[in-house]
């Protein structure tokens, strides 16, 4: 008959703690579980998480990739189909356009980019767009309206 004060733990369901450094009769004395000589044995060490003993580091043995060009050019760029949805939209009234006009409309926010049209997109109005460079599209959908493509 099983009462509450006769129960016990299942035979090795508990185990005792592992006391370290307590003397070689616990079993955990002398090296005190760290082995002989070396870092990982002495006091005070700690582990880098990158060091590799010594090794040559996984982030030196793997090749570097990548380029970034500091002479880059960043430029602000506008579709033609983008041109023509401003257009239709009344955001654009004048025919005569530069990147003062889109930066003074909102449409760009960098004033010191320079301003690149691309051809994306189809184009139903004439315009004559002054620009710092102009995609061979872009260009082409805008001379064959009879507008005019001009690089500043």
């Amino acid at each position: 008959m099983d009462i509450l004060s006769n129960l016990k733990y299942a035979k090795g369901s508990r185990k005792k703690k592992k006391r370290i450094g307590r003397g070689q009769g616990s079993g955990y004395g002398g090296t005190s579980t760290k082995g002989h000589k070396g870092a990982k044995s002495r006091a005070g060490y700690k582990n880098r998480a990158w060091f590799e003993g010594g090794q040559m580091p996984l982030q030196r043995r793997i090749p570097k990739f990548g380029f970034k060009n500091i002479n880059r050019i960043e430029y602000n760029i506008l579709n033609v189909g983008n041109l023509q949805q401003l257009i239709d939209g009344g955001k654009i009234k004048e025919t005569d356009l530069n990147l003062e006009y889109f930066f003074n409309k909102r449409i760009l926010k960098d004033k010191r980019s320079p301003l690149k049209i691309l051809g994306n997109g189809e184009l139903k109005s004439k315009i004559e767009v002054s620009a710092n460079s102009f995609s061979k599209t872009a260009k082409e959908k805008i001379e064959k309206l009879g507008g005019k493509a001009l690089v500043v």
